[in-house]
């Protein structure tokens, strides 16, 4: 335990490098992987810029995991023979707002953007008519704007969802991305840590959750990979709390859920603590079978087990501890990726996913919610925890809450 806790010490000191990502030249590969056996055109369009947009926006996570293109107003094509990136024109007004961007025209067009074919959108419809003559089907992810567009451009073609291709590439990370989540993982731990120095009552939610999110954006990271939850008392029992509002007092425990998006990619991780540094007795008996149901799950994690056989473990540990089963309410985990729910199917884990295990239960009669979250790789033979530096322990807990 007590070099356990020296390592804290020493990794809350760590300054982390520039946040990693993807280089160009691996989109193209997963674009290739795409193509393979591909019996269709992929279409994908990017997201869509309004006048005078004041609000960073971010790209659809499938149109940035194909082609690592951030600018607005692109369209994506993949058939079987090619893939081509459209662009919007140059706007000197918006530019003026917003900064040069890529156009069609630009001699380094390919060189930032990684395609071998950038087209200005004007040429989109006609590039389609070409791409369908070397297949039938069209993939896209239709929706109440994409699907009208694609029939009016080519009513006899069935539109079939993109979803089943794609997820089977993204449940599978590269090194480089797994590099990327590694560095939102740790980014996400040193703002954990930071945040529980706001532990005490009488101060609010939202002033943990304030140095949670100046630590990782002092980091790099653009982002929270979602609405941060700081849910103390009664509201440690609702699942998705981020309002932050309440004043925390003592006896109180805290569920923190929050993690960093950097690089595109997204951690999450989950921590539920004393407000005043100690469990009381009941609420370390809750906390100690969440733990036991969790390392149950994480014993079981490995390629060939689904997440719903690994969440009826969770349960199983919770019944035979008491009879808990019935306060856990939701699954034990989900992929994560370039969103934190990543795209995924629900079939078998492979070697090479990245999954998150959170048992938890929540008893709102007496304002005790308990979730423990961690981000693991699966290998071939089992999994590593990517966020093991971060303490989960009872007696690492009060120990580090009392520094």
């Amino acid at each position: 335990m007590r070099s356990a806790l020296l390592a804290l010490v020493a990794y809350s000191s760590i300054c982390l490098a520039q946040v990693p990502v993807p280089p160009l030249a691996e989109y193209a590969q997963r674009r290739a992987a795409l193509q393979k056996d591909l019996d269709g055109v992929v279409v994908l369009f990017g997201w869509v810029e309004e006048s005078d947009e004041v609000y960073r926006k971010f790209q659809q996570s499938s149109f940035q995991y194909l082609t690592g293109f951030e600018e607005p107003g692109a369209i994506l094509i993949v058939s079987p023979k090619s893939q081509v990136l459209f662009v919007s024109p140059r706007n000197e007004r918006r530019e003026r707002y917003n900064g040069k961007r890529v156009a069609a025209g630009d001699a380094d067009a390919q060189q930032k953007t990684g395609f071998t074919e950038v087209l200005g959108v004007e040429k989109f419809e006609a590039r389609l008519s070409k791409a369908l003559e070397e297949a039938a089907p069209i993939y896209a992810f239709p929706n109440d704007t994409v699907t009208p567009r694609l029939k009016a451009l080519a009513p006899l073609r069935d539109i079939k969802d993109l979803t089943p291709l794609l997820a089977k590439l993204r449940m599978k990370k590269s090194a480089a991305e797994l590099e990327t989540i590694r560095y939102a993982t740790d980014a996400s731990i040193q703002a954990h840590l930071e945040s529980w120095k706001r532990l005490k009552a009488g101060n609010y939610e939202y002033q943990a959750a304030s140095s949670f999110v100046q630590t990782y954006t002092d980091l790099g990271c653009e982002k929270p990979a979602y609405a941060p939850i700081f849910g103390s008392g009664p509201n440690s029992t609702i699942l998705h709390y981020n309002s932050n509002r309440r004043r925390m007092d003592t006896g109180d425990i805290i569920v923190i859920d929050a993690a960093a998006s950097c690089g595109g990619y997204a951690s999450d991780i989950t921590r539920s603590l004393p407000i005043n540094g100690k469990f009381t007795a009941r609420q370390k008996e809750i906390y100690d079978i969440v733990l036991g149901a969790q390392k149950a799950a994480v014993a079981a994690l490995k390629p060939g087990v689904t997440l719903a056989q690994l969440t009826g473990i969770a349960k199983k540990y919770m019944e035979e501890h008491g009879g808990y089963g019935k306060y856990f309410i939701h699954g034990v985990g989900h992929h994560i990726g370039l969103d934190v729910h990543d795209l995924s199917t629900a079939g078998p884990l492979e070697e090479g996913a990245v999954v998150t295990i959170e048992p938890g239960i929540y008893i709102p009669d007496e304002k005790i919610g308990v979730r423990i979250e961690d981000v693991y790789l699966v290998t071939k033979d089992g999994n590593i925890s990517l966020s093991d530096k971060l303490p989960k322990e009872t007696p690492e807990l009060e120990k580090a809450l009392a520094r």
